[in-house]
């Protein structure tokens, strides 16, 4: 939900996800299907986050772990454990998450900026639901490029540590 675009739409339709009992949202936009969770295949030295590659709809996508990635325990394999395959700059990567829950359309007005104290770069807003706790949601952008970003030390260190011809 980051950008120009974002701003520009009065209604949102987001994608809400469980992680460790709380709920995170993104942009629908940024979403190109979900899936039951499937076996990964580890990747080695891959980041912390990366949990590794899945085959889904034919294409192998690198995997990345929500609950790793928003610094607490990595995500639990369940019936209910779900993969967000996401997609930014024609780069697909999963999502892996507890359980896929809901899609809301809300008014864009309705989304408040977190607080600057102790607000994560990933978070871009929060919406308060009166029956429920509230829902954080995620700058796609900024949580790709931070998994991306510390995927690139990893990869300069492996071609570092390759066998020269």
């Amino acid at each position: 939900m980051s950008g120009a675009a974002s701003t520009r739409r009065s209604q949102l339709d987001l994608a809400c996800f469980e992680v460790h009992g709380r709920t995170y949202a993104v942009d629908v936009m940024g979403i190109r299907e979900i899936v039951r969770d499937a076996p990964v295949t580890p990747l080695p030295r891959a980041p912390e986050q990366i949990e590794g590659v899945v085959e889904v709809s034919g294409r192998t996508l690198p995997v990345f772990d929500l609950g790793r990635v928003l610094g607490g325990a990595p995500v639990e394999a369940s019936e209910d454990s779900r993969i967000a395959v996401l997609e930014r700059d024609g780069l697909l990567l999963g999502m892996r998450v507890d359980a896929a829950v809901d899609v809301l359309n809300v008014e864009a007005a309705a989304l408040e900026t977190p607080a600057a104290v102790g607000a994560d770069a990933v978070v871009a807003a929060v919406l308060r639901r009166e029956q429920a706790g509230p829902v954080l949601v995620l700058d796609l952008a900024a949580l790709l490029d931070g998994v991306r970003g510390r995927a690139r030390p990893a990869a300069a260190a492996a071609e570092g540590a390759g066998c020269a011809a």
